[in-house]
Parts: structure tokens; C-alpha cells; sequence
């Protein structure tokens, strides 16, 4: 004898498939809604890369120690003198405004200018400093640099010229000398060759010149 299904639970059952068909197609008709908000998320985030918001942005520091040189003109002609000139006022202004305004700073020797590794710290640490206090960078940027930024500097600059003066720069002086030339740079072919090719094998051995050449570096270093 056949069984007949009951109807009240055949009822119950197509129920609860309409109802899953129905949050099905309440999800389906939803999709263009959130297909729309995430379009204007990411139009608003193309706007944001684009115009440089959402981060700070701050501008890179001035190179001094490899600032375009011009030895074919003279200072009053040349677009490096002039944009090194700018470099130094700018910079000259900001330390007697700010840098100096720092006790353990004071000790900036009077030839700062003739020192290019004192020069080359002083912009950098400038740069950093407009960087962190330009809108919307974060609180920590300003600590940084008065915990650790501006100390090392100054530790550095203290390192670099706490014994000299304007005298020492001047003709006979001990930092009246030419600009530093890398030791033994005429060997860079000869080095460059072994070490791409035949690196396995013990380097060249220094020409005779180039032996006397670090001797007569190492009497002029002791004289200093």
C-alpha cells in the first residue's frame, strides 16, 4: 500500500525553498548597488594617488657632495653656482632660525660652509625637517626628528669640525687641501675585469706606481 506524503510538511518544504530563493535573489539584486560603492572607492582612490593626499609628502633632500658641477664657466654664469647659492642661503637662513635655537647646535664651527660633509648633513636634516612638520604628516615625524634626527646630526657635525676654525681653511692651514681623489681609482678597469670574469681567481697584484702613490697618501694623511 502506498504512502502519501503529508501536505503539511510538502508545504513546509517548498517553503523553505522559496525562502532560500528568495534571499538568493535579494543577494543577486544587491550585486549592482555594491558593484556601484566599490567603482566610487576606487575613483576616489585614483583621486587621492593622483593629487598626493592621504600621505605626507615631503621633498627630497639636496645633494651636496654631488651637486652639478660647470668648470667651463665662471661662478656668475653658471647654473650650478646659482642653484647652490640658492641651496646655501636657503639653508643658512633656516639654521640661524631653527638649528641654532638648539644648545647642543651652538657648536656649529664658523667655517661650517667650507666643510661639504657638514654641508651635506645640514640639508638632508633640513629636508627632514620640512617633512615632518608639513599638513598632515604624523605627530611621530616631529619626534623622530628632535629624538633621533637632530642629535645625530649635531653628534656627527660635533665629530666632524670641533677643532677647526676659518684660520684652517686659509693658505698653509691643515684644511687648506685639494679636493680628495679615490686611492688607486686608475686600477678600477683592472679590478672591474677580474672580479666580473675571473673572481675565482686571487685578485691583480697593485702596480708598482700605484704602491707609491698610496705611500705618498699615507705621509700626506700623517701630516694632518
Amino acid at each position: 500500500m502506498t504512502a502519501h506524503p503529508d501536505p503539511d510538511a510538502v508545504v513546509a518544504g517548498l517553503a523553505r525553498e522559496l525562502e532560500t530563493l528568495r534571499r538568493r535573489v535579494d543577494h543577486l539584486a544587491a550585486l549592482p548597488r555594491r558593484v556601484d560603492d566599490l567603482a566610487h572607492l576606487f575613483a576616489r582612490l585614483a583621486d587621492t594617488t593622483a593629487s598626493g593626499r592621504g600621505k605626507p609628502t615631503g621633498s627630497a633632500a639636496p645633494a651636496w657632495m654631488d651637486h652639478p658641477t660647470d668648470p667651463s664657466r665662471a661662478p656668475e654664469s653658471s647654473r650650478a653656482a646659482r642653484d647652490a647659492e640658492q641651496l646655501l642661503t636657503t639653508l643658512a637662513a633656516w639654521i640661524g632660525g631653527v638649528y641654532l635655537r638648539y644648545s647642543d647646535a651652538r657648536q656649529l664651527p664658523d667655517c661650517w660652509l667650507w666643510h661639504p660633509d657638514v654641508v651635506e648633513e645640514l640639508l638632508w636634516l633640513h629636508a627632514a625637517w620640512l617633512a615632518a612638520y608639513q599638513p598632515g604628516a604624523p605627530a611621530s615625524a616631529v619626534g623622530d626628528w628632535h629624538d633621533r634626527q637632530r642629535p645625530g646630526v649635531a653628534r656627527r657635525i660635533h665629530a666632524y669640525a670641533r677643532l677647526c676654525s676659518l684660520e684652517a681653511h686659509r693658505p698653509g692651514g691643515e684644511r687648506h687641501t685639494p679636493a680628495p681623489v679615490a686611492p688607486t681609482s686608475d686600477a678600477a678597469p683592472v679590478i672591474a675585469g677580474w672580479w666580473a670574469v675571473t673572481r675565482d681567481q686571487p685578485a691583480p697584484a697593485p702596480a708598482q706606481e700605484q704602491l707609491d702613490a698610496a705611500h705618498r697618501h699615507a705621509i700626506t694623511r700623517g701630516r694632518r
